[in-house]
């Protein structure tokens, strides 16, 4: 079965010369993109019954562009000013380069990880003295409350954002050779708005071992699997199946 059409479960990109682009140059395929899963802000009530004060905490911990949105969106309705020797700790380069939108960064304290949250913890266990704060969605991996547990420190986890399941009901009578899903929200969703859905021909595309779990375990057939050492990323993956189906 050759594949001409594709839907991804993510916003569109906004660079313009996406990885996307390129496989729809060279295989003359139609990607589609459309978020399976949306996220809501929680307000400033439910911070407060959560028991957060935000000048209790010298130290921010920011996981994604989502945590520093709804960071600084909670300060402003809670009418706190965030000072100027708050300390910022960003899981990685782009979530730091996002903080911009909100501080003057030559001004301010950023420690930078690389990709991974296990990358943070050296920086996070230098400043261990601190009052440490992670704002977050109701959905976090256990990894990361567990990881910083082990470093006895001073933490606490406000829920800012949550991510909700989109309606897609405009999709029902809607068909695509390839579903792509990054993560086990993006299967969840598909089953909460097409109990019914049936596979058939559909190849499911699933990035990482959550996401892969997610979808056996919903008794779905993955057909493309990243990363891998061949094809580290969902492009490259696509690219590889789309090549050998599509002679």
């Amino acid at each position: 079965m050759k594949v001409k059409t594709i839907l991804v479960s993510q916003p569109e990109p906004k660079m313009e010369n996406s990885p996307y682009s390129k496989l729809i140059d060279k295989e003359k395929v139609k990607v589609d993109f459309r978020p399976f899963i949306h996220v809501e802000g929680v307000d400033a009530k439910n911070v407060r019954q959560q028991k957060i004060d935000l000048k209790d905490y010298s130290a921010i911990i920011l996981t994604s562009r989502n945590a520093v949105d709804h960071y600084f969106r909670i300060a402003e309705e809670m009418r706190f000013k965030v000072p100027d020797s708050m300390k910022y700790f960003c899981q990685s380069e782009a979530v730091a380069y996002y903080l911009q939108k909100y501080v003057v960064y030559r001004k301010r304290k950023i420690y930078v990880g690389k990709r991974l949250f296990s990358e943070l913890v050296p920086l996070i266990k230098k400043y261990k003295d601190e009052k440490f704060f992670l704002p977050s969605s109701d959905v976090l991996k256990p990894t990361v409350p567990d990881t910083l547990d082990t470093l006895g420190i001073s933490w606490q986890r406000g829920i800012f954002y949550k991510t909700v399941i989109s309606d897609l009901s405009d999709l029902r009578d809607v068909y695509y050779d390839v579903l792509v899903f990054f993560s086990p929200s993006g299967i969840e969703s598909l089953l909460h708005n097409f109990p019914d859905f049936e596979q058939n021909d559909t190849r499911i595309a699933v990035f990482g071992n959550s996401t892969v779990n997610a979808a056996t375990g919903a008794g779905l057939r993955i057909d493309i699997k990243a990363p891998t050492p061949e094809t580290p990323s969902m492009t490259m993956a696509l690219q590889k199946y789309i090549t050998s189906v599509n002679k």
